[in-house]
């Protein structure tokens, strides 16, 4: 990577790593609630459902943590099941390809790790022993069997590494970073379809390259020539790129585009 180009990105992570940020973002939810154990569970839910429209997606995040925070906060509303009151068996669709009935499992599958270990944090280290170390695959295999937690080995993975940089990430105004036993060093840039066309403009991935975990490691790699400790802070950046451009032409990030 040339110097004017790290340059470049250096300036645009600065620039978008800020508090304002999250007002558009799913990451607003770090900060919603008082309490770890609130938080983990409310922002691995808005994590799931960050792809698509972003409107839309924070639309259907705020009818969920309206309907927590009704209970007493979004832990208190996974213990009691009073999320049974929202989410039945039901197909019909609550989110794009996702149904009431898959919401309803995802939460199924968090009052059971609580039951079972009292934070979905101390569950995670469980797993994470268990798996050999992946982070991203410990903890799709915490929620094996839930339709909308990604499960491949070999995909990018964008949502659950989004959920970890949130996690891990210490020093930042927007990332939370209350897993700090975790090594940032380790995160892989979330990789999602706008990240991918920027950094393949780039040059930091070939034209034929696709949204997968050999991409986000390759990715990753490049970034880690800025940032070796914390290459995440990177998706910042390429979210910093495509804003820029919009902003000069006057179009609109669609689909799953910036730091989602």
């Amino acid at each position: 990577m040339n110097e004017e180009l790290k340059n470049r990105l250096i300036f645009l992570a600065e620039k978008y790593e800020t508090p304002d940020f999250v007002n558009d973002d799913p990451s607003r939810v770090l900060r919603r609630y008082g309490t770890l154990k609130d938080t983990e569970l409310a922002a691995f839910c808005a994590a799931m459902l960050a792809f698509g429209q972003r409107q839309q997606f924070l639309q259907k995040c705020e009818i969920i943590f309206a309907a927590a925070d009704n209970a007493g906060g979004f832990y208190e509303w996974i213990k009691i099941r009073a999320y049974q009151e929202l989410f039945n068996d039901s197909p019909k669709k609550f989110y794009r390809f996702y149904s009431y009935a898959d919401m309803r499992a995802l939460f199924d599958r968090m009052h059971a790790i609580i039951e079972e270990s009292g934070t979905l944090e101390e569950y995670y280290k469980k797993m994470l022993a268990q798996t050999g170390g992946d982070y991203a695959f410990a903890l799709s295999q915490c929620f094996a069997g839930c339709k909308i937690v990604p499960q491949g080995k070999n995909c990018a993975n964008k949502r659950l590494w989004m959920y970890l940089r949130w996690m891990v990430r210490t020093g930042s105004c927007v990332d939370l970073g209350c897993w700090s036993w975790l090594n940032p060093a380790n995160l892989l840039i979330p990789l999602d379809t706008h990240v991918l066309s920027q950094s393949q403009k780039l040059g930091l991935l070939p034209p034929d390259a696709g949204a997968t975990r050999k991409s986000a490691v390759l990715l990753t790699s490049q970034l880690a020539e800025i940032w070796q400790n914390d290459p995440a802070k990177g998706d910042f950046a390429l979210f910093g790129l495509g804003v820029d451009k919009t902003e000069k032409t006057g179009s609109g990030l669609g689909g799953d585009g910036g730091g989602l």
